[in-house]
This record gives structure tokens, sequence and C-alpha cells, in this order.
């Protein structure tokens, strides 16, 4: 066979060769390059198994592919895509593209942790070479489909996380929209990245080219010139280029070697299969990048060496499903200049009614028709193999074809975007359509080319329209990528969803919603008249709670603990969020299996802490209405509280404790055990805690009145599980602060104990606003006293005497510098708290401004004179239990007292006793007008 084709390209090497060594000063380094080039060619060119090379998305490559395969028609398609999804394919049918086959693995092994979840997308739209090789050998009888490109988990193998993602976008490009994210930071797979790995090479092509970027290079250069080729120049030109990028590239060597990695694979696979199926190699067609086409790699060819080991896969849990996609996200994921997929999907369309190709269409995909041409070609004969002939001497030698202008085309792009710039806010007029069209000649006339391109009339309108600012959310450049085809948006199909997500669409459906249609629908339920609408009611809020904000996002109503729904308002957007609601997919089979997993992942994270675990406790019973749930999470948070030596979760774990206890004590007849627990062991946690927690640095004034808040608060149900009260009152004695904050908040808490009086804490205050040296600090002092009323609440008349006090007694030079401190104190550390003084305030003070001036604090007020205790002469109060005795009797009998009735003339000997000992009875009263 080398011997027949010996001569195939012999005149193209004389050529070169004679180049390299006029320009080059020598024929050593440039010849080498150049006839490499064309050994790449001849090479895969007398391969026996046809190598068909193709670049991703491009509409050349498609129309060559649909030609071919009408021609050849293989038995065997060899493709170039991850071997996994495989399974995936026959569920394009169920789509309307452009979607995305993806491998998704949330619990991974052998990989690190921090890369969860691993995601691999492969987009695929109509205008691709793929689909139509996808579409042919899926409804051709008698035809197979073999993927044979490295599984999902051996691209993590090989690659660094990402090495698979194309370039950056362009960092000039405007803002992504919403559709741009569909495949969130998925590793992205595709077949033909066909882009210069050389950067010197890619901006001398631009440079010369005129072109601002490299889709628009590719569609001037290549795309238009290969739209109408024949099969074998199409071919050999595909392999000449990607002969030149790989030359040409020194590349990343970790890059270079996954890529030939690739090919070995590709390669061995093949091999294995033809082993195994007994198939001709002239009736199988391998599809792949032009990259990979034109591969140095000792396993090339059915009749490689088979040296290579495919390694074995981890043990990561894969799971296969499809997923939305769009033309901005392909453009984003692989580096493509915005409006390029769509500016391809045009070109696809017009080569299609140009050339009469009948593309490939699987049966059933939405929008496809019945053709019966795909029927008549099926029964021609099969084309005879020809001898391979040398196509690229003539096609390089040829002067490139000067299209001529369409006028009305350019006029019809030039009077709608106008009109859509209109509608945009632009102050665009006729004037400026004219100035779009002349413009619009003049730059392709610069840059060597008689009819304008999309490329040109985008440069055109953006510079006629745009002018300084952008009105809306669009600019004109965005606009010109809407009209000149729009960012389609694919959709999964209701059999293609997973199970979870069919579910979920099956239990909305009373809402009565096309909730697979992208966009926002409004979902008003009525539960009081429907009742059956809560479980609708129930799903919303856990989809809430699982999928990304604005999935499912409430209007009105709200979910407490032991709350009942009454009405509810919603915006739903699940069929723009539908990626997301299939990757749920891959969790579970239920909504409530996700949630519930998700909810114990969060709980027995190594990180978690004990008020993480009590809102997973919360969640638990808010959206699950899970007993059994919510108690195994209640006891976990029991365990990772005794492990705790912090008291950083102490503000969100009394929030929290709080809140559980009310709901458990109105719904229930007794306490879960967890709950008691917990508190008893809070208790006895927080008292060990205390002392350290009003010295140490690192814990906060907020924290440590978290503690005191835990321990007053839960205080009667701790005594009541077999607490001591002691271990409270000896954890204050030993807690010695420095910081004036928690000084004040120490002396609340001694007040709350019963070990300082309200007197003494007045003269406290006193003595700190006499103090000259103190008054700088005194907001802190008061910060100290704001936090001690979540603890304390009863201090809440005490602190607004303070903050008086201070307001009355200090003179304007010391006032108004520790002023803002106070201010921004009060704000960033009892910002929550600030209602309660508000509210007090309110009371203390008067309503009107002219009470002030006779107003006096009640602080300051005169207590009233003692008066003398009278002597009991006769017992009026005894009277009516003298003449009713029969109810002392009672509660005599039930104590166990015996005893005599005395006649009043004895005297009241009961209370001679207060009589003879009076100061007793007016300390008492004394005590009580202070309280």
């Amino acid at each position: 066979m080398s011997g027949t084709h010996e001569g195939t390209f012999q005149g193209l090497r004389a050529q070169l060769q004679e180049a390299a060594a006029t320009f080059a000063d020598g024929p050593d380094a440039l010849e080498g390059i150049l006839l490499g080039i064309v050994d790449d060619v001849d090479r895969a060119v007398r391969e026996p198994l046809e190598i068909f090379p193709v670049c991703h998305h491009s509409p050349a490559s498609a129309i060559a592919m649909a030609r071919r395969l009408r021609e050849k028609r293989p038995k065997v398609v060899y493709l170039e895509l991850c071997e996994d999804m495989a399974p995936l394919l026959t569920e394009l049918r169920n789509c309307k593209l452009p979607v995305a086959v993806q491998s998704f693995a949330t619990e991974v092994e052998g990989f690190p942790a921090e890369w969860s979840p691993l995601s691999v997308v492969a987009p695929i739209t109509e205008a691709s070479a793929e689909y139509q090789a996808i579409a042919y050998a899926l409804d051709t009888p008698g035809v197979e489909l073999v993927l044979v490109d490295r599984s999902s988990d051996h691209v993590f193998q090989w690659d660094a996380r990402g090495t698979e993602a194309a370039e950056p976008a362009d960092p000039a490009a405007p803002p992504a929209e919403e559709e741009a994210t569909l495949h969130g930071d998925a590793v992205g797979v595709e077949i033909g990245d066909l882009r210069p790995r050389f950067a010197e090479l890619e901006e001398y092509l631009l440079r010369h080219g005129k072109v601002r970027h490299w889709s628009e290079w590719w569609h001037q250069y290549v795309e238009l010139p290969l739209g109408d080729s024949d099969h074998d120049t199409y071919r050999q030109v595909m392999l000449l280029i990607g002969s030149l990028f790989r030359r040409l590239a020194p590349g990343d060597p970790h890059r270079v070697r996954v890529d030939e990695d690739r090919e070995r694979y590709m390669w061995t696979r093949m091999r294995e299969h033809l082993a195994a199926a007994g198939a001709d190699p002239a009736d199988c067609l391998y599809v792949c990048g032009a990259f990979h086409a034109a591969s140095r790699v000792a396993e090339f060819g059915v009749h490689g060496t088979d040296t290579f080991e495919i390694s074995p896969p981890t043990a990561t849990t894969w799971q296969h499903g499809l997923i939305p996609s769009s033309h901005a996200a392909i453009e984003a994921q692989f580096g493509l200049a915005a409006g390029s997929v769509s500016i391809a999907a045009t070109v696809w369309a017009k080569n299609l009614g140009r050339t009469r190709v009948e593309p490939f269409r699987l049966v059933g995909q939405a929008g496809a028709k019945k053709s019966r041409a795909r029927k008549a070609v099926a029964a021609a004969a099969a084309v005879p193999a020809l001898p391979p002939s040398d196509k690229l001497t003539g096609f390089l030698r040829q002067t490139p074809a000067l299209d001529r202008l369409d006028e009305a085309e350019l006029l019809g792009w030039s009077v709608e975007i106008v009109r859509a710039a209109r509608r945009n806010g632009y102050l665009a007029s006729t004037a400026d359509a004219i100035a779009v069209f002349e413009t619009s000649i003049l730059l392709a006339g610069m840059r060597d080319r008689t009819r304008p391109t999309p490329y040109d009339f985008q440069d055109a309108a953006v510079t006629c329209i745009e002018k300084d600012t952008v009105p809306g959310r669009r600019d004109v450049r965005r606009l010109v990528d809407i009209m000149m085809g729009g960012d389609r948006v694919g959709q999964v199909g209701y059999d293609a969803l997973p199970p979870l997500a069919r579910d979920v669409h099956d239990r909305l459906a009373p809402l009565g919603l096309k909730l697979q249609q992208s966009g926002v629908r409004r979902a008003l339920l009525d539960i009081t008249s429907q009742p059956e609408l809560e479980r609708c009611s129930d799903v919303l809020w856990m989809l809430r709670y699982l999928m990304p904000q604005g999935a499912a996002r409430p209007i009105m109503g709200e979910r407490k603990l032991g709350e009942r729904p009454i009405q509810e308002s919603w915006d739903l957007a699940l069929g723009t969020h539908q990626r997301a609601l299939i990757e749920l997919g891959y969790e579970g089979v239920s909504i409530e299996q996700v949630l519930e997993q998700r909810l114990r992942r969060l709980a027995y994270d190594r990180r978690a802490t004990a008020a993480s675990v009590l809102e997973a406790v919360e969640d638990a019973t808010l959206y699950l209405r899970s007993r059994r749930l919510a108690d195994e999470l209640g006891t976990h948070a029991l365990e990772v509280l005794s492990a705790e030596r912090s008291v950083d979760g102490a503000p969100e774990v009394l929030r929290r404790v709080r809140r559980l206890l009310a709901y458990y004590r109105t719904s229930e007849a007794v306490l879960p055990p967890w709950i008691e627990s917990f508190v008893k062991t809070g208790y006895a946690h927080y008292c060990t805690l205390l002392p350290t927690a009003f010295t140490d640095d690192d814990a906060t004034v907020r924290q440590v009145a978290a503690m005191l808040g835990f321990l007053f608060s839960m205080e009667s149900l701790a005594l009541s599980l077999g607490c001591d009260r002691n271990q409270l009152e000896l954890a204050v004695v030993q807690s010695h602060p420095e910081e004036p904050s928690r000084t004040t908040l120490l002396w609340a808490a001694q007040v709350h104990l019963g070990r300082l009086s309200r007197a003494d804490l007045r003269a406290r205050c006193d003595e700190l606003l006499g103090n000259p040296l103190v008054v700088p600090a005194y907001p802190r002092y008061l910060s100290g006293f704001v936090h001690a009323l979540d603890p304390v609440p009863g201090l809440t008349d005490f602190v607004v005497e303070a903050v008086s006090n201070a307001f009355g007694r200090l003179p304007d030079p010391v006032l108004l510098p520790w002023l803002p401190t106070l201010i921004t104190t009060l704000r960033s550390g009892g910002s929550e708290l600030a209602p309660l003084l508000i509210r007090e305030a309110g009371r203390t003070f008067p309503g009107r401004l002219a009470a002030l001036d006779t107003w006096v604090p009640p602080w300051r007020a005169q207590p009233e004179a003692v008066r003398p205790a009278r002597p009991v002469e006769a017992v009026h109060g005894c009277a009516l239990l003298a003449a009713h005795p029969a109810t002392c009797d009672a509660v005599a009998s039930l104590l166990g007292c015996e005893g005599t009735w005395e006649t009043a003339d004895s005297g009241p000997a009961g209370v001679a006793l207060a009589g003879r000992h009076p100061d007793t009875a007016v300390a008492l009263e004394a005590l009580l007008a202070d309280a």
C-alpha cells in the first residue's frame, strides 16, 4: 500500500522543500516542519480505517460529515467521546438541542476530597459533526456506535483539575448572562479542540488576517472555503491544520502527554473492538478532532503497537444524565468569542439550503421532520472507495474566492439591528441603519473581503449605534448575537429526566403551570380552600433549600416551627434551573432522600459545630417533619457540644435551643430526651467554660452574654433535671474579667444571682462617671450592660438610667468625643437589643416636650417617709378566719397540724412578734419600694 500511494503528495513535498530552502536560509528547521506536516497528512490518508477530522461546532465539519455518511454508509462509527457516556445518547431524541451529556460524582474515592463534586460535560448542538454521527448511527439499522475516548474517571486521573477546560474568555468581553452558567464549573470535553497552542502563531494569524479573535479567523479562512469543498479536500485541509498546530505548539508537557495518552487510549479501544467484532476497517469511520487525527504515537492505526496499558477506574461512583446547554454556555466554557456558536448555527442553516445536503436528525427529536431522502439513500449502492489524490496543492494555490455583496441580506441586518436597539433603549434611527450598512462595507473592504461577515457587521453596529453608554441590560454586540440566531437554550425532555426530577414535576402538577419551560412562573397556593396544595408547598420549600437562589423563591408566606401554611405565593424557574434539578437526581430518587442525606452530611462533617448540628435538627423538623432524624441529629449535637472547647457558637446555640424548646413545649406532651440531655449537658459545659471565657481575649462579649443567657434561661429546666446551682454560683465567683464590657456583664450576672444589689450597682456606675480616667471607656461599660439585657432582661430600666446619667452629668467637652464610640458600639454589638432600650425609654421619659422641664427621673425621686408601725390594737384581719374556721381546719388537717382555736379576747398572739420588732417590716418595705 505504501508503494501504491508513494507519489500522492510528491509534488507538494518538492514545492515545500524549495520554499523552505528559500525563506529559511537552509532546509533543515523549516523543512522538517513543512515536510512533517505533509507526512502527517499522508499517514492519516493512507490509514485503512478512515479518519474523519472535525472541529468542535463547525458547520463545515457537520456538512462534510452528513455528506460523507450518506456516501460511505459505515457499519461502525468510532466517536471521540467519553466511553461511559454511551448509554445516554439514545435519550437525545427526548431533548431539545443544545444539551450536554454529563457525568457527575458527589462521593469521590481516589481523588482529593476538595475536588468534589466531579463533573464532566460534553455539549452537543445540531450544527456539530458529532450529532450527525450519533443521529446516523442510532437511526440506521445495523450500524454500531462506539465511543472510544477515555472515561470520565480517567479525565480526572490524567489531568490536574481544569486542564481539559479551554482558554479563559476575553476579559474585555461583557459579563456573561444567566445562560452562560448552565454548565457550572464542570470540566468540558469537546470533539476537535482545534486552536493554536502557540501564542505567537495565533497572534500572527489574527494580525495578518485582520480579525479580532480566533472565532472570526476560523469563520473567514476555514469555514467559508471548506463549506462547498469535496470530501477529500475537506479531509486533507483539516489534517493539514491539525498537524500545523500540533507541530508549532511547544505547549505544556503535561498537556501534550495527556493528548498522546488519549490517542493511545482511542486506538487501543478501536483495535480491541475490531478484534472482538470482526469488523472490516474499510466499513468503519473514526470521527475525532483534527488535532488527534495528525497523531504520531506508535499506537496509531489499526496496525499500531499494543503496548499501552489502560489503568483501572477508581472506586468513585459516577452518575450520568443530560443537562440543558446553550450557545452562551458553550462559548464561555471553551473560550470562544461571544456569539460565535450562534453565528455557526446560522451558517449551518445557510449551508443546508445552499448545498442541498440532507442532515441527520434523531427520530422524535424536537423540531425534526421525517425525511424520505434518508430512506432513498439507504437503498442506494455504496460509493466505491477510490485511492486518495493530492487535493492540498490545488487548494493552497488557488486564489481566495470573493463572494459578491449581498445587499439585501446586509440591508435586512441593518434594519433589524436598529429595531432591536430601539427596543433596548438606544436612540437609533434610519440614519443609523444607513451608517451601519455603509460602515460594514467599508470595514470588509479594509479587511480584504468583498462581502461583510457577521463579525464585520457587528463591529459596524457597535461603532454606529452604541455611542458612549449602554442604556439597557444588553449592549449592541449582544443584540447582534441575538439577531444572528440568538442564544438557543436546550431543554431535557420529561422522559430523559432522572426519577427525582420527574417526581418533582408530578408532585407540582396540581399547580397547573408549565414548569419545564424557561422563565419565571407565578404560583398562587390557597391552602385553606385547597388543602391538597399543602403537599406542593412542602415540595417547594424543600426545593428552595436544595436548589440555587431563584429556582423557587417565596413571595408571600414563610415556614416556621409549629406553624401551618395558609396562603403562599411563589416565583418558580425550574425550567431555567433544569441543570440543578437534574443534578439533584444524581444524589437520590426523591427530594426527601436528598435533603436527608445533605442534613446528615452537614451534621457529621468533621468541621461541624453544635450550632450547625442544631440547624440541621431544625431543618429536619421544619422541612421533613421527621422526628426520627431530628432525634438522631439532636443526639449527635450533644456529642459535638461536649467536645467543643470554645464558645464561638454560643449565640447561635442559644437562639436555636430556645426556638426548639418553644416548639416542643407547644406541640408535644413531653420534651424529647435528647433536648433534655442537651440542656443538662450544656448547663454544666458552659458553667465550666464561663471563668475562662470572661478573661479569654478570643471570646467576644456577645459570646459570653450568650453563655449567661443559656445558663439563666435554661436554669429552671436544668435544675429540674438534676443540675446543681452551686456550680453556676462558683463559676461566677471564679470569674475576674478586666475588660470593661465584660466587667459590667459580670455585675449583671451577680445582680441576677442576688450577690449584688441594685443600690451597689448604682453606686459603682456613679463611681465610674466620677473618675476622669475611666470616663473615656464608659461606652464600653455601657456595651456590657446592653449585652446583659439578653441574660438579665430585668436590668433594662437600669441601662436606661445609666445612659441618662451619663448624658446628664458629663460636660460637652467630655461627652462629645466618646459619643461616636457609644453609637458604633451599640450599633455593632447590640443592634438586636436596641428595641428593648427604646421601648423602656418610651415608658420612662415623658411623651410631651412641655412636661420635660418638670419631669423628675424615677431613680432620683425621693422615697416616701417610712411610716412608723402602728401598734396592733385589734385583729381586724383575723375576724374573717374566726368567722369561717373550716378552711383553716382543712389546711391544718392536710398538713398534719394539730391545735385549738383561741378566742378573740386572748389577743393577737401571732402578730405580737411584728409589733415588738418593727425594723424587719420597715426594711422589707424599703426593699420592695426600690424594686
